[in-house]
């Protein structure tokens, strides 16, 4: 549940900045969405490194803060010790003190620069920063802005001590909410995964601490930081004292407990790629905000002739792009689908970054369960023939909502092993409203009972098909030409009925009275009454 539907207040705020950047110029969302998130990066990265002081001075460890020294805009400055500026005054908690047209001038000439090369100049970071602007383009509307993103701030951590979370994905629910602003949302099935359904699909694949971990569409960074919360939660000793949160799953995001060494291992398996550099950018920084300090996302179409890691990744989890088809000359010749749908050719990307014995993740449309094209059956037997197909789940067409209505299903397979029986369940509710609004409802709908009977399922006992998760074996599905989809195999439940004989029905009707007589004495009541 994002914190903006929970909290009218602040939805409202960002509403009101939402217009203030439209009306100031920003009209693209997108760029509105980039420039929003360049400022809650600076509150964040100042928030961050006061935190890590006052954890290294409580632990007697030593820890070198990001706004020690000098900074200069040039080498040559540099050189010459001339033009620098102390970084302590490009901290968040100190410029916001500042006039607005002053503090707008510091931002635009030493604040973002700062940040532009906050990794050194050979990250992906700074790589993927070096074209990008701040243009926010007028004083009041940065302070305005400004002045919310601290409300926002404070609104999190009044809900965090309330209800014992940690730092959301604050950037995440901005960057969703912004996009279902818009009527071209979704134009690119650029589609932000509700964060319940990230957390459900990651308990459910379970990475571990040294697996490197991939998603190819990655946009927002969504199931990288969702994996990397769920492995930082399983490293925390103290996980079972943690509250389950409004879906049910229990997470941390204590990443300042972590040694350096466990920090630097799970920052290098996460790796990311989007076709799109906004996204990249809004990666990046999502990651940079929840303590990943240098995240590994890339400007990369997987599809394409550019892309060619095969068999490197352990953990693959994804949500990519449904309605989009690439053109047939872009598409790289190892991939052997005949199609340019780009759904399609997703499933046999990931079947080749896996390793053999690594599990994908992925959330289809459900065509893909049931499509009768070539190539439709071509993907869905990589995963039943070449992988251990291990569930799909479907789920109702509401989660996507208010994006897309259509109906999708989430697909766990393991490259190179065995498919002997396919485990099937039918999600009727993911905890919220299935429509527009998407309401929390009371409980977690099926969420944590997915997580149970997929942890505890056994091909033996499950083969009762008349509930709402069970087991087929391959070859039913191999001669039902590979179809997934859960109607398919699921047995209706009739109820039987039985009724009275008419002899015995007429008889009732007619009874020791007589039925004519029954009518006369109403018609006569009728009369007396006008």
């Amino acid at each position: 549940m994002s914190l903006l539907q929970n909290n009218p207040e602040i939805k409202s705020k960002i509403n009101d900045l939402w217009n203030k950047f439209w009306s100031g110029g920003i009209s693209n969302p997108l760029t509105a969405i980039e420039q929003i998130t360049y400022l809650l990066f600076m509150k964040k990265l100042d928030e961050n490194d006061l935190e890590n002081i006052s954890n290294a001075e409580f632990a007697g460890a030593k820890y070198t803060s990001i706004f020690t020294g000098t900074f200069y805009l040039t080498k040559e400055d540099e050189e010459k010790k001339q033009n620098g500026i102390d970084k302590q005054k490009l901290r968040w908690s100190e410029f916001k003190h500042l006039p607005a047209a002053e503090m707008l001038e510091l931002i635009n000439r030493y604040v973002f620069p700062f940040l532009k090369q906050l990794n050194g100049e050979h990250s992906p970071f700074a790589h993927h920063m070096k074209n990008a602007v701040f243009i926010i383009p007028k004083p009041s509307l940065l302070q305005e802005a400004v002045s919310v993103i601290d409300e926002i701030f404070e609104a999190m951590e009044r809900d965090a001590r309330e209800k014992g979370q940690d730092f959301q994905d604050i950037q995440g629910d901005v960057y969703e909410m912004l996009l279902s602003e818009i009527a071209t949302a979704g134009k690119n099935g650029q589609f932000r995964t509700p964060r319940h359904i990230i957390k459900l699909l990651v308990e459910l694949v379970a990475p571990q601490l040294g697996h490197r971990i991939a998603d190819p569409a990655c946009g927002t960074g969504g199931f990288l930081l969702g994996a990397y919360q769920y492995l930082v939660t399983e490293l925390d000793k103290e996980k079972d004292k943690h509250q389950p949160d409004e879906d049910g799953f229990i997470r941390s995001s204590k990443s300042a407990l972590l040694n350096e060494k466990t920090k630097e291992i799970l920052g290098k398996s996460l790796q990311g790629y989007d076709i799109d550099v906004t996204m990249v950018r809004l990666g990046l920084m999502n990651l940079m905000m929840h303590g990943i300090d240098n995240p590994q996302i890339d400007y990369k179409d997987t599809l394409s002739k550019s892309y060619n890691e095969n068999a490197e990744y352990d953990i693959v989890l994804a949500n990519p792009p449904f309605t989009g088809s690439i053109d047939k000359g872009d598409i790289n010749e190892e991939l052997e689908l005949k199609t340019t749908k780009t759904e399609l050719l997703f499933v046999e990307r990931i079947f080749k970054m896996l390793k053999i014995g690594g599990t994908a993740g992925m959330v289809v449309p459900q065509g893909v369960l049931f499509g009768t094209g070539k190539a439709f059956k071509e993907a869905r037997k990589l995963m039943i023939e070449k992988s251990e197909l291990k569930a799909v789940i479907s789920m109702p067409s509401g989660v996507f909502k208010p994006y897309a209505g259509v109906s999708t299903a989430l697909l766990i397979f393991t490259k190179g092993g065995t498919t002997e029986k396919v485990w099937f369940y039918d999600m009727e509710s993911d905890g919220y409203s299935l429509d527009d609004k998407r309401d929390k409802l009371d409980g977690y709908g099926d969420l944590q009972d997915i997580v149970t009977q997929y942890k505890n399922r056994n091909p033996q006992t499950e083969q009762n098909r008349k509930g709402k998760f069970f087991f087929v074996p391959k070859q039913e599905i191999v001669d039902e030409g590979c179809d997934l989809s859960f109607a398919r195999y699921k047995e209706d439940v009739f109820e039987e009925i039985t009724y009275e004989k008419p002899q015995e029905i007429l008889e009732k009707l007619i009874g020791e009275n007589g039925l004519e007589k029954e009518i006369v004495k109403g018609l006569e009541e009728l009369k007396e009454m006008i």
